[in-house]
C-alpha cells in the first residue's frame, strides 16, 4: 500500500505538535534512503514541491567515495544539483523515529525537471511502463533475510566487525524458541512497519544463528519496491533503537549460510 498520510493531515500534525519532523529521501545506487529532515513548517511552506540534493548521489559506491568513470557527474566536470520531488502518495508515519513523517522523492534534471533515467525509482518506472503498453502488469513481494547481532553499531564497529555474536545461539529456521530470542527487535520492526503503512505478513527465523526473514505482503511493482527500501532502512534503525545491530550482508563469514 502507499503512504498513509495526506498533506492535510500532516499540517494537522503540525499544529498539534505530533509531528515537527519530515525526512525527504530518495533510492541511491545501493538500495540506501538519502535524503533531508526537513523541519515540518519548511517543509509545508516549501519543501513538499521540491528539493536538491548533490548529483553524486547516484555515482557513488558503497562508502560514499566517487570513483571515476561516470558520465553524469564527476570530479572533472563538476558537481551539481538534482530537483527532489516528493512523490506525495508515500507521505507516512515513521513510528520508529519521534515525531517524524517519511516522503519518497523522484530525481529530477535541476535544468529540465526531466526525471533522471538512471535513478533507480525511475528505472523500475520505465520498466512498468514497458509491461503496461504490451499488456501486463507486475506484482511482487519481498523477502528480507538479515542477521541480528547483540552488539551495538558502536560495539561491531569497535571489534572491526569481526567475531560478533548472533542474537540466538544455533539455527533458528522456523524455531520459535530460538527467535523468541529476538523479539525485543523483531516485534517493533512488525508493528512499527504496519504503522508506516507496509503490510508485514510475518518475521521467522532462517537457517543460521541469528539469522531473521522479514515478509511482506506483495503489491504492484513500485509500491513494494518503495516498501523493500523503507523496511531494509527501518529495520536498521529499529535495531539502534533496541540496542542491537542489523546486518543484510549476503555471507558474513564462508562457513555461514547466507542471506537472499
Amino acid at each position: 500500500m502507499p503512504g498513509n498520510l495526506t498533506l492535510d493531515a500532516l499540517r494537522g500534525a503540525a499544529r498539534d505538535g505530533s509531528i515537527d519532523t519530515v525526512v525527504a529521501v530518495m533510492v541511491d545506487m545501493q538500495g540506501r534512503l538519502m535524503g533531508k529532515r526537513f523541519h515540518v513548517s519548511n517543509f509545508l511552506e516549501v519543501a513538499h514541491q521540491e528539493t536538491h540534493c548533490c548529483n553524486y548521489l547516484l555515482a557513488t559506491d558503497l562508502e560514499m567515495a566517487t570513483p571515476d568513470g561516470y558520465a553524469s557527474t564527476s570530479w572533472s566536470t563538476g558537481y551539481g544539483d538534482y530537483v527532489m520531488q516528493p512523490d506525495m502518495s508515500t507521505l507516512r508515519l515513521i513510528p520508529w523515529a519521534e515525531g517524524a513523517a517519511m516522503v519518497l522523492c523522484d530525481v529530477l534534471d535541476h535544468h529540465t525537471h526531466s526525471e533522471v533515467a538512471h535513478s533507480p525509482r525511475t528505472v523500475l518506472k520505465r520498466q512498468i511502463e514497458r509491461l503496461q503498453a504490451l499488456g501486463y502488469t507486475c506484482t511482487a513481494a519481498t523477502e528480507l533475510e538479515f542477521f541480528v547481532y547483540r552488539e551495538t553499531y558502536e560495539q561491531a564497529r569497535s571489534k572491526q566487525y569481526r567475531s560478533l555474536t548472533p542474537v540466538s545461539a544455533y539455527n533458528e529456521d522456523y524455531h520459535i524458541l530460538q527467535t523468541a530470542r529476538e523479539e525485543g527487535m523483531m516485534r517493533p520492526l512488525r508493528n512499527q512497519l504496519v504503522a508506516a503503512g507496509i503490510p508485514v505478513e510475518c518475521t521467522k527465523g532462517e537457517a543460521e544463528s541469528g539469522q531473521a526473514e522479514l515478509n511482506i505482503r506483495y503489491s504492484d511493482a513500485l509500491d513494494m519496491a518503495d516498501n523493500h527500501s523503507i523496511a531494509k532502512h527501518a529495520t536498521k534503525e529499529i535495531a539502534w533503537n533496541t540496542g542491537c545491530s542489523a546486518s543484510f550482508v549476503a555471507k558474513p563469514h564462508e562457513d555461514l549460510v547466507g542471506s537472499s
